[in-house]
């Protein structure tokens, strides 16, 4: 994010590579307003990239949500989209920090995306799409950089499970990151 506490401007990115190419990806630039100590609105823009040929017709979607810092420190992000020809989606995704020293971190996280309605050519189905969940273990260099090194495991749910076995693509995949 770049701004003060009260506005700023958040830039998401998440994508799939295979072979060296990218197959799925997304960028997101969002406006945030903090509208309590803990929390922000933000409302912006979603593009995504690709289909399961890893080409095909980009997708914008105008987004809006909350995210923030819930009791017990918990990190939240919950954003609902809306896309052309009636397509919605919702992400929502929860990360904690255990502290082994100031630097060195270990995250537990877990995301969920939900979708309004089928797309077959970008292998998502409607209604609960993919959950992942994930540990990545950082150390802090600065509060600017800090590598770190992960385990993902993503799984796909119905009407996706089906599309993804369909065209010989996993159910379940488990990466490094």
């Amino acid at each position: 994010w770049v701004g003060s506490d009260l506005n700023r401007l958040w830039l998401r990115t998440k994508g799939h590579a295979l072979d060296e190419s990218l197959q799925r990806g997304r960028i997101e630039a969002l406006y945030g307003r903090a509208i309590h100590p803990w929390w922000d609105a933000v409302v912006g823009v979603r593009r995504d990239f690709g289909d399961f040929g890893g080409g095909g017709t980009p997708r914008n979607w105008a987004a809006f949500g909350v995210q923030g810092l819930a009791p017990y420190k918990f990190e939240v992000s919950a954003t609902a989209y809306v896309g052309s020809g009636g397509h919605t989606a919702f992400n929502a995704e929860v990360e904690y920090e255990l502290l082994f020293s100031s630097r060195l971190i270990l995250q537990p996280l877990l995301e969920v995306e939900l979708y309004g309605r089928d797309d077959p050519r970008r292998g998502i189905g409607s209604g609960l799409s993919t959950m992942e969940a994930g540990l990545r273990l950082r150390y802090e260099l600065n509060r600017r950089f800090a590598p770190y090194l992960g385990l993902v495991h993503e799984r796909s749910f119905g009407g996706t499970a089906d599309l993804r076995r369909l065209h010989d693509e996993p159910v379940r995949d488990t990466r490094w990151v």
